[in-house]
């Protein structure tokens, strides 16, 4: 059964100047998660923040901190990020050999296990993944950049995953990240996401427009 829409501001698309100051926006105007991207230039193209800067931006929000780790490899960096206050660190099926493994690690810390895959990686990859996940994150774009289009044919694979995680009757959030803005909204909705995350959606217009643009993303 599909939860209640989550909205997490990806906050790739915030301010760098002051990101304590927009994480506390966004989590005021109505954000459910704080969507953190993490890139290490390697695994994807482009270089972001690492686990020093979630420390420092704990304790602007209790929301919850979701953070993406688009790096290879991932198993090194999992406590730093644990310790530095996620309460969900997701890992990409793509970025090493033993993803089960990479799961099991992130759960021993008592924080909530995530797998992403890229666009190209079908649904069929994380079969056998299920039991190990609280979250399963569709790439709607390749990472690495923010403010890209969506890709349409993660519509079926968002599908897809839906279907398999009420047939196993798993309590499992089905996010996805990408393109994700009023034009693109409904349909990931309808194809079974329940938490969206929306960068350049949620931070266009300024921290005066932030609570509205939650709000319409909200479907």
């Amino acid at each position: 059964m599909q939860k209640p829409i989550r909205i997490a501001p990806s906050i790739l698309s915030a301010d760098f100047a002051k990101l304590g100051e927009e994480v506390r926006a966004v989590d005021a105007a109505g954000a459910d998660y704080i969507h953190i991207d993490v890139m290490d230039g390697h695994f994807v193209p482009n270089i972001t923040i690492g686990p020093d800067v979630v420390a420092s931006l704990r304790p602007h929000s209790k929301k919850i901190f979701d953070v993406h780790l688009m790096i290879q490899p991932v198993d090194p960096y999992i406590e730093a990020f644990a310790e530095a206050g996620a309460d969900i660190i997701t890992a990409h099926i793509e970025a090493g050999a033993h993803t089960h493994r990479t799961l099991q690690a992130i759960r021993a810390l008592d924080v909530k296990a995530g797998v992403s895959l890229n666009p190209a990686t079908p649904a069929g990859s994380i079969d056998y993944l299920y039991e190990e996940l609280d979250l399963v994150l569709v790439m709607s774009v390749n990472p690495g950049f923010g403010g890209q289009s969506f890709i349409e044919s993660q519509l079926r694979k968002i599908e897809s995953i839906r279907k398999r995680i009420d047939s196993l009757g798993l309590d499992i959030d089905l996010e996805v990240d990408g393109g994700v803005n009023m034009n693109t909204v409904q349909r990931v909705i309808d194809a079974g996401a329940d938490v969206l995350v929306a960068g350049s959606a949620t931070f266009k217009g300024g921290p005066g427009a932030y609570a509205e643009n939650i709000k319409n993303l909200r479907g």
